[in-house]
Order: structure tokens, then C-alpha cells, then sequence
């Protein structure tokens, strides 16, 4: 039988998007649409912004779509390239603890594009975004954890589906329109964690929004595709061993989307319990110089995916537990600035990473760690975090996150800018259109 598998999924994205978002859906994905486009501001006049920017501007594609955080109206597919590129470029967005996706980037980047040729109510717009995240969680679980074990980053392979989706609810696809722009999707996967630490890391969910959007678009125009290109002969086996009960599991009852994350500190998520602990043992450590050994024990992944001990850069140091500990130890607290590139080169940091052990405990859970700081003439300074702000045990509060989505946006549209967006994003469901949201992140209109 035809589109078996994918048939089902398309069956339940569909019958989700024919009902309003129950509330807890509609609050998270309110809280994840706040955090992301706070990250996309934030990462606004950075480099790789710039040179995408750059491109665009050469290749002549300029258009109605914005980008958040610039004066520049795009084409839809470069604005969600450069969206979807600033969106994840600080790894300071939104991040499901299961599957390690930062669903948000590529999303937000497809909603963005086609919000002014499709005009939707705010309600059909939050929808969009609701089942584009939720479309990609659903997939993850199913390919992970072998997925992102074969060294793919699964934020841009499962970010063109996630795309798809959110745009062929604002197209008005159908169910097998639906199937066909997903099995167009499959054929434009990318992204390896070979990546991570580089400009090309944030592209890739840039990539899976432009991707998502022209998968969409083939697909409402009549291009087909294969038979079930979620199924058994797709493209998940080559990426792994897939459940494809999960992908055939209902969407009644609590979404994976509620199970988003927000981060605190902008740099690989599996750090972040040693970040909360080198913070708490700051204050004890006194003189930085007498320090001289560090030992972290964490979970597995730690040195897996962060165990990079000299980063070059800014981009490198996100990659760095070692790093990530040190200036929390240094400097008492982890922001932006201990990411910039003369903060990742200074050389009180460098000593410190070089005398610090990630030593992976196989009985420590993924939000755990504990560190002890070995100093001269003076009693060992040891600090236990059990659960990492950020993590579901300690998620953030609603304050928080406001207040980290305005230190990051400050600095680009102004002092009091956050606070309109904020606004406009609480009542989108309720709005008329996205129109509020898009000025409140538009330089001129913010300042």
C-alpha cells in the first residue's frame, strides 16, 4: 500500500492542523517562537549574517520577506537561509533534551518567508510553526539515538521536514501534497557534526528552511515523489535504525514540543550542568593562579561533542566544556561575551582549560555534574549540580527567559524592543495577522 507510514504521519499532522492548539501546546510554542527570535536578533550583525547577507545582495535576491534584526527584505528562500543561520548561530536556541534538535531555527525561518505572500491570522501562523517543530521532534525520535551517534546533526537533517511542514500548512497543502513535499524534503537532508564549531553549523538549519520551503512549494505545484518516503524505503534507514511506531504514534495528548528547552548559557547544551557548577564554585576559588587542576565528571557526551581542549575562536570555544567551565570559574558567569573571540584566546582561560580533566561517569544523568577545583595550599573547592538550569527539572521561568531574549536584543533594536515582541508573540493566537510580530523585530520600526 502506498505512502504507509508517511500516509499516517501526514494523517495526524493534518488532523492537528484542523484543530486549535490545545493551550499547553499553544504556550510552549509561544515560549520556543520568544526564545528563537530573540536568538536570530541576537546573532544579527555577526559574521556569517554578514557574508550570507553579502551573497544575497550579489546574487540580486532582495524581496518583501525580513530578516530580524535588519533593515534588508529578501527573497523568501535567502531570507530563510539567513534566518534560519542567525536563528541557531550562537547555540543559544531552543533545544528538546531527547533528541538534542533545535527545532526553532529552521521553523521560525520558514514561517518568516512565507508570511507576506500568504497573509496568515496569528493563530494559522503560531499553528505553522506549533506543527513544523513538532513534525521534526516526532521524526528525531524515531532516528534517534543512532541518528546523531553516525555523526549527523540532526537539527539540519530533521529541519527540512520540520520546514515542510510549517509551509504547507501556510501553502494549504494536503494531506498528499503533504507526503509528496516531505518525500522532496528527504532528498535535501544535510548537515554532519563535523561542522560543529563552525560557520557551517548554524547554516545548516538555514539550509533545512530554504529546502523545507521549496520542498513545499514543488509539491503544491504537482511534483511527486516516491511512495512512502518516511517508510522502509526512504531516506531514515540510511540514516539509521528507525522507529516507525513513533512515526505512526498519534498526536493526541502531550506534544514533544512541550518538552522544549531553553538554554541559559549560549554554547552546547551537554556543558551546561559543569557550567552552573564552575559558576558555584567561583566565589570560593579565590586566587584564579593557585588553581592547579580541574577535574569535571559528567555524562559521556560531555567529552563527546565538547571536548575540543584550545578552541581557535569564539565559534570553536562553543565546543568546549573545558572552555565553558574556566571562565565560569574566572569570571563568576557565562554570557555571549565569554564566547567572543578575545575571550576564547586570553591566555588566564588557556591555562585553565589545559589543566582541566573531563572524566565521563557512565552512573551520571545528561543534566548532572559535579567539579572540583584543586588549589595550592587550600582545601579542594567541590560543587554538585543535580539538575542544569535549563533542563526540564529546572526550566526556565517566564522572567527568565524574558530576560534573556532582552540582553540579547537590546544591543540590536534598542532598550524596551524586547518587550514589544514579547508582547506581540503572547497575543499572536489571538491577532489578526503576524504583522505585530514582524515589526517588533524590524530595526526601524523597533527604534
Amino acid at each position: 500500500m502506498p505512502f504507509v507510514t508517511t500516509q499516517v504521519f501526514c494523517a495526524h499532522v493534518q488532523k492537528a492542523a484542523d484543530a486549535p492548539l490545545p493551550e499547553a501546546v499553544s504556550r510552549a510554542a509561544r515560549r520556543s517562537l520568544l526564545n528563537v527570535l530573540g536568538t536570530a536578533i541576537g546573532a544579527a550583525r555577526t559574521p556569517a549574517v554578514e557574508a550570507l547577507l553579502a551573497t544575497a545582495a550579489e546574487l540580486g535576491a532582495t524581496g518583501a520577506v525580513p530578516v530580524p534584526g535588519r533593515p534588508e527584505l529578501l527573497d523568501p528562500e535567502w531570507a530563510a537561509t539567513v534566518t534560519g543561520t542567525a536563528a541557531h548561530l550562537d547555540d543559544f536556541d531552543d533545544t528538546h533534551l531527547a533528541t538534542v534538535i533545535h527545532p526553532g531555527a529552521a521553523v521560525l525561518a520558514a514561517v518568516f518567508a512565507l508570511a507576506p505572500e500568504t497573509g496568515p491570522d496569528g493563530a494559522a501562523a503560531l499553528k505553522a510553526f506549533a506543527l513544523g517543530c513538532e513534525a521534526q521532534l516526532r521524526i528525531g525520535i524515531a532516528i534517534s539515538p543512532s541518528h546523531y551517534d553516525r555523526g549527523w546533526h540532526i537539527t539540519g537533517t530533521c529541519g527540512v521536514f520540520g520546514a515542510a511542514v510549517a509551509a504547507a500548512h501556510l501553502l494549504g497543502l494536503d494531506s498528499a501534497q503533504l507526503g509528496h513535499a516531505l518525500g522532496i524534503a528527504a532528498t535535501g537532508t544535510l548537515g554532519q557534526r563535523e561542522a560543529f564549531g563552525s560557520m557551517t553549523k548554524p547554516l545548516h538549519p538555514g539550509k533545512a528552511a530554504a529546502v523545507g520551503l521549496f520542498a513545499a512549494r514543488l509539491a503544491a505545484a504537482g511534483l511527486t515523489t516516491d511512495e512512502d518516503p518516511l517508510g522502509t524505503g526512504g531516506v531514515l534507514p540510511v540514516f539509521s535504525e528507525p522507529d516507525y511506531d513513533e512515526l505512526r504514534r498519534d498526536w493526541d495528548g502531550t506534544w514533544e514540543l512541550e518538552h522544549n528547552a531553553f538554554k541559559p548559557y549560549p554554547c552546547g547544551i551537554v556543558a551546561h550542568p559543569a557550567i552552573d557548577a564552575a559558576i558555584g564554585a567561583s566565589p570560593q576559588v579565590g586566587d584564579p593562579a593557585a588553581i592547579t587542576a580541574v577535574e569535571i565528571r559528567c555524562h559521556r557526551l560531555v567529552p563527546e561533542l565538547m571536548g575540543r581542549l584550545q578552541p581557535a575562536d569564539g565559534l570553536q570555544a562553543r565546543f568546549s566544556a573545558r572552555h565553558a567551565a574556566a571562565v565560569g570559574l574566572l569570571d563568576g558567569e557565562v554570557g555571549l561575551r565569554q564566547f567572543s573571540d578575545e575571550r576564547a584566546t586570553d591566555d588566564d582561560v588557556a591555562r585553565l582549560r589545559a589543566i582541566t580533566e573531563l572524566v565521563p561517569d557512565p552512573a551520571c544523568p545528561r543534566d548532572s555534574a559535579t567539579i572540583s577545583v584543586i588549589r595550592t595550599g587550600a582545601d579542594p573547592v567541590v560543587v554538585h549540580v543535580e539538575h542544569a538550569r535549563g533542563s526540564l527539572a529546572r526550566p526556565l521561568t517566564d522572567d527568565e527567559l524574558f530576560t534573556k531574549v532582552d540582553r540579547l536584543v537590546e544591543p540590536v533594536l534598542g532598550a524596551g524592543a524586547a518587550r514589544k515582541i514579547a508582547e506581540a508573540v503572547d497575543g499572536l493566537e489571538a491577532a489578526s495577522g503576524i504583522d505585530a510580530v514582524i515589526e517588533a523585530v524590524r530595526p526601524e520600526v523597533a527604534k
